[in-house]
């Protein structure tokens, strides 16, 4: 547990790019190096966390940690990964910092982002050799890929791929199993954590006069309907909870939150603690709880039906399609937004080369890739 945590920390102090880079910094540390969990099992939480709403890396932390230690494993693994940009925005908002960053700091992300290119390119080809392996399923990334690179970003955009090899997989490569496992136990479970998402959706609506409860409501909706992370939290977040924070938090809260590792749902650290009427430090423990919770929720109400019903023929066959559906939709992460954000001049080339052969071929940590896209951004800045 306590190495668990202390990887997660890591992970939130250093893992900038991203939900897309994040998925490359799990895969790299929990499924290559720690071995914690098997390539099928982490594409499997990778699967359902970019089906659902809510903080997709976020989501796939908190299933490694449930994978290792259960739900506390899940929670530990969300505190570690989540305190340090929570830390910082909080900080940022209680002092005001809407100043662009210092030149030293911008060049520091701009290195990350390169790291991040690395780490999504080996990402993506690990997985795709492993889930890559017919007709069937390369034609379902590529046309993933394609799908998401030409088509405008937004919640049908993103989920009807993956939808559509579900479908696809189960009516026409279904794969028999030899051991289905009872689902019953799995569907009370599933139906009462479903159930407190449901609850809390909708009772705070009853005591809504109150401040905080206010705050934890619509932060709380914005967790249930944000779908995508990253730069999709701003647009789909700003008409929820547009009562309760001013426009320029909104936009200082968003730039800030690019300047930080983690998760960029904690912008709602920011909003929060800039809300008027509430002490800041309570208001962003508020505003992050609820807006990371719902995901959290439904995370936890798939999770006993999907590990039950998972050797079902039908829902094998659609979890060999949707694998290969994932796959796409990292392809389509690398270039938009990772490439486009980091990629500035040809030269950047050479140290994005360098790193791939150092983390592919001689198992470099990516703490060493981290340091040295600094040297060469301090060199040609």
């Amino acid at each position: 547990m306590i190495e668990l945590i202390k990887q997660f920390f890591l992970l939130g102090c250093m893992s900038f790019g991203g939900p897309a880079a994040h998925v490359g910094y799990f895969e790299r540390v929990f499924v290559k190096n720690k071995r914690w969990l098997s390539e099928e099992t982490f594409a499997s939480g990778l699967a359902i966390s970019q089906f659902l709403p809510g903080p997709g890396s976020s989501q796939l932390g908190m299933y490694i940690g449930y994978q290792r230690a259960g739900y506390i494993g899940a929670l530990g693994a969300f505190v570690a990964f989540t305190l340090p940009s929570f830390a910082l925005l909080t900080a940022a908002a209680v002092l005001n910092s809407g100043a662009q960053a210092a030149d030293w700091v911008a060049t520091i992300i701009s290195a990350a982002k390169l790291l991040a290119v690395v780490v999504v390119i080996d990402a993506t080809m690990s997985m795709g050799k492993k889930f890559i392996n017919s007709w069937a399923t390369a034609s379902i990334a590529v046309m993933t890929t394609l799908w998401l690179l030409f088509t405008p970003s937004g919640v049908l955009y993103q989920v009807l791929p993956i939808l559509i090899a579900g479908v696809v997989g189960a009516i026409g490569f279904a794969k028999p199993q030899q051991r289905q496992a009872p689902v019953t136990i799995a569907w009370r479970r599933s139906g009462t954590i479903t159930g407190l998402f449901l609850l809390l959706l909708t009772v705070p609506w009853l005591f809504n006069q109150t401040l905080w409860v206010q705050v934890f409501n619509l932060f709380y909706q914005a967790g249930s309907f944000v779908f995508g992370g990253g730069h999709v939290v701003l647009p789909l977040l700003e008409p929820i909870v547009g009562d309760v924070v001013t426009d320029s938090a909104l936009i200082e809260g968003y730039a800030a939150a690019q300047l930080v590792p983690g998760p960029m749902f904690t912008m709602a650290s920011y909003l929060g603690a800039s809300i008027e009427g509430l002490s800041p430090v309570w208001g962003s423990i508020i505003a992050t709880i609820a807006v990371f919770l719902p995901g959290a929720l439904l995370m936890f109400g798939v999770l006993p039906v999907w590990d039950a019903v998972k050797t079902q023929p039908r829902l094998a066959g659609a979890i060999s399609l949707i694998n290969a559906c994932v796959v796409g939709l990292l392809a389509a992460a690398l270039y938009q937004p990772v490439w486009v954000s980091a990629y500035t001049q040809p030269l950047d080339l050479l140290p994005i080369g360098l790193g791939l052969v150092a983390l592919i071929k001689w198992r470099v940590s990516v703490f060493w890739l981290l340091l040295l896209m600094m040297i060469y951004q301090f060199t040609i800045a």
